[in-house]
């Protein structure tokens, strides 16, 4: 079995290092360094990003896809603090597209997020068509009134959203925002897959502001959706071993908030 490391003998200090973090053992250290157990990589790329000799490849994790960090700035406490907590969930967007390359932009940051045993596997339907954005309204308003109807533990909530949206039009659903993102993937790694798209969806979210959107997640739309609502699942048009693990609604915020909110106490536990 060909390694799926190279050691480059000269750079590497056999500090051992790349084995210590390597989180499936797929690194020993043997007599000349480095050496390939044969378990399984995972493709985390640890093992090449901590080495302080760019001593070593990994054919699943290739150096040349990484990054240096040398010149990266770190945020302090108080300004990641801020960052974080200033965070919002938009519900009233401007009317204007948003341009492909910006959420390419966005999504090429969401898909760093952590998954479980970095399996990712996340694919993201980039849905903007206005007329499909209202039939997913209306789809999961049409699901809304068949649960009040079931006396559904839910319909008290949804009592509201549809009464609105039948008399006004209001989209509580979507709140009018220009764009939608779908996080999609395989049935057979349920419920992994979810996990991994509230990973990657955060990210999202808290990126965001950077490039001057505003996001809030489509928990009616993925409610609805998980449920296996034929109407919306027919919008969708997925394949059919594919489900929708999350969503959220991406667009430019109509408004800008002023202050930081609170939450409730701290609850901690030690142990």
């Amino acid at each position: 079995m060909d390694s799926i490391i190279q050691v480059d003998q000269e750079k590497c200090i056999r500090c051992s290092i790349c084995a210590s973090v390597c989180p499936t053992d797929v690194i020993t250290m043997g007599k000349h360094g480095p050496e390939d157990t044969g378990n399984p990589c995972i493709a985390c790329g640890h093992c090449v990003a901590v080495c302080p000799r760019e001593a070593l490849n990994n054919v699943k994790a290739p150096l040349s896809n990484q990054v240096a960090l040398e010149n990266t700035t770190v945020f302090d406490a108080k300004t990641a603090a801020t960052f974080l907590r200033s965070r919002r969930s938009v519900r009233c967007y401007k009317p204007s597209a948003v341009p492909k390359e910006k959420l390419l932009q966005l999504l090429n940051v969401a898909r760093m997020a952590p998954t479980g045993g970095n399996t990712q596997g996340i694919t993201y339907y980039v849905l903007n068509n206005p007329e499909t954005l209202k039939g997913i309204t209306a789809a999961t308003i049409d699901w809304m009134e068949e649960a009040i109807k079931t006396a559904s533990p839910m319909a008290p909530y949804f009592k509201g959203i549809v009464n609105k949206y039948r008399k006004t039009g209001h989209d509580g659903i979507l709140r009018g925002a220009p764009c939608l993102i779908a996080a999609i993937a395989p049935k057979n790694v349920m419920p992994r897959a979810r996990d991994n798209t509230h990973f990657s969806l955060a990210y999202a979210e808290l990126y965001a502001p950077a490039i001057e959107l505003g996001t809030c997640w489509a928990g009616f739309f993925e409610a609805c959706a998980l449920s296996g609502y034929q109407p919306l699942l027919d919008l969708l048009k997925l394949p059919e071993d594919m489900t929708v693990t999350g969503g959220i609604m991406v667009g430019y915020p109509k408004y800008t908030y002023k202050r930081l909110v609170d939450r409730k106490p701290l609850q901690v536990v030690w142990q």
